[in-house]
């Protein structure tokens, strides 16, 4: 039974990260695109924004712990119970992380999780690549599809990164205008801030049907 429940919810946790993603995309490129909109509301829709962007968070969290805790039920890595226990605590102690980073991002405390999270995420996505090329975990009998999905999920973790990386001059840009108003020039740069993440999105998207594709075929 606990194995046909992680999985319903491995299932249900993706639909949940796609439909947040969506919303997240769309009410971004309303904002992005609304110059003729007060900055005020303009303002309150981003931080809007922000807080749904929560939820792909969420989302890419509970896919690894549920993914870890499904992968030793099945007995496709080592440990069975003791490895799916860990790895639902390491989840729920991501979790709460997570949230953390969020509550406290306009602080100086917050600043410095954030670049913990950050960092952490990059050691995840070098473990995720370990474990998927046989650098790590070599002598389990792990099969081809369950690396392939490891290293696909890296994939997502890193289009993430970059999606951050592409927002770094929407943000930038958005203070100035905050503090100066908005011009036909700082529009400009957020308008085309929102179609080169939007790339990142798609590649991260493209990512994640890869994913699903491996876990429906199951290729040798």
């Amino acid at each position: 039974m606990l194995l046909q429940i992680l999985l319903v919810a491995h299932i249900a946790v993706l639909g949940y990260w796609l439909g947040s993603e969506l919303v997240i995309n769309s009410t971004y490129r309303y904002v992005c695109n609304g110059s003729n909109i007060p900055f005020v509301e303009r303002s309150r829709l981003m931080e809007h924004v922000m807080h749904v962007d929560q939820h792909v968070r969420y989302a890419l969290v509970l896919q690894a712990g549920l993914g870890f805790s499904l992968a030793a039920l099945y007995g496709l890595i080592p440990g069975a119970y003791t490895t799916a226990a860990i790895a639902a605590v390491l989840c729920v102690l991501w979790l709460i992380f997570v949230e953390a980073v969020h509550q406290l991002r306009h602080t100086r405390l917050g600043a410095r999780l954030a670049a913990i999270d950050r960092g952490s995420r990059y050691l995840f996505m070098a473990l995720l690549l370990c474990l998927a090329t046989g650098l790590l975990g070599g002598g389990w009998d792990m099969p081809a599809w369950l690396r392939w999905k490891l290293a696909l999920y890296a994939g997502v973790m890193a289009s993430g990164v970059g999606i951050r990386l592409a927002l770094i001059a929407h943000f930038r840009t958005w203070k100035v205008m905050a503090q100066e108003g908005p011009s036909d020039a700082n529009n400009a740069i957020i308008r085309r801030t929102y179609v080169k993440a939007t790339s990142v999105l798609c590649m991260l998207w493209l990512f994640i049907a890869a994913i699903v594709l491996v876990s429906v075929f199951k290729p040798t």
